[in-house]
């Protein structure tokens, strides 16, 4: 999540918080009865619906899409394009480390695909299983949270109900009549807001989340097989270019000259220590150069 975003939350929370203290009765929002009401139906509700186990995953997926950070498609582009020139300069068996390294799992996958010599449509056919199943896991937590939405609500009538048969009860009881009216009203507002401000929400996050990161894998997908049809550097820049928007296309160009360059020097390094070393020598032609500039 955002820092713009935190922010964001906490000052309309705030707000909406401090809009029910404009009443003069802030205690009467709270109650344990109704509170437990909602609680307590929700969960016998989600446990009658779903494993266990799948109610622990979509939380942690809930926490994972808000507690780590996206990475964008232009980081992506610019770690295609250094894969792209260095499988040129160091060789495709050099792009086993990388994978090694990667921390995102898909491009890890690819990469392994790659080092293995899978062909163009093994890898598709690979890499494509993968994002469909990762879809499908994402809708399901996705949905646990659009029940969870769904539900509360009722259960928020639930609470109402129950309070007004307890009023009903002791309807000639002053003490009794004030003792329910709070749970027959205030049980509705809970189920609203947590249907409404918390579980709604976080099935959209997940959503939101599960569609960017389809279109990473996608871009991450692509550049695996422009490099493993040993594509043209500039051509696989203009190509992975098109997943980004105007303003991010700018400098792409300036930034592959940049690897380029990187690894020419690096790679000069050895040549240079070595004609120190034995300076009668004759220097090698740094065909590398030619190859990289003609890629």
């Amino acid at each position: 999540m955002g820092r713009k975003n935190l922010i964001g939350i906490v000052l309309s929370l705030a707000i909406f918080i401090g809009s029910f203290m404009l009443t003069g009765a802030a205690g009467a929002y709270f109650n344990l009865a109704a509170f437990l009401v909602v609680i307590s139906g929700l969960t016998a509700a989600m446990l009658i619906s779903y494993p266990v186990k799948h109610v622990q995953n979509a939380f942690v997926v809930a926490k994972n899409v808000y507690a780590n950070g996206r990475t964008t498609a232009e980081e992506i582009v610019n770690t295609l394009l250094d894969l792209s020139v260095k499988s040129k300069v160091d060789g495709v068996l050099s792009l086993e480390r990388s994978a090694n390294k990667a921390t995102s799992s898909f491009l890890k996958s690819g990469l392994c695909l790659l080092v293995d010599n899978y062909k163009e449509d093994e890898i598709r056919e690979c890499l494509n299983a993968e994002m469909a199943f990762f879809n499908l896991r994402r809708q399901q937590s996705e949905r646990f949270f659009q029940t969870l939405a769904r539900t509360a609500p009722a259960f928020g009538v639930a609470g109402s109900v129950i309070g007004l048969i307890g009023l009903l009860m002791g309807i000639n009881d002053t003490a009794v009549i004030l003792k329910n009216i709070p749970v027959a009203f205030i049980s509705t507002l809970y189920g609203l807001i947590l249907s409404h401000l918390v579980f709604s929400p976080i099935a959209e996050n997940i959503n939101y989340s599960t569609r960017a990161e389809l279109l990473n894998q996608k871009l991450v997908m692509e550049g695996i097989v422009a490099i493993s049809k040993e594509q043209n550097s500039y051509k696989l820049e203009r190509k992975l270019a098109s997943f980004l928007s105007p303003a991010e296309r700018e400098g792409k160009t300036e930034t592959l000259r940049r690897i380029t360059r990187k690894y020419v020097q690096r790679k000069r390094q050895p040549v240079e220590l070595a004609d120190m070393a034995d300076p009668l020598g004759a220097p090698e032609e740094d065909g590398l150069e030619k190859a990289t500039e003609a890629a």
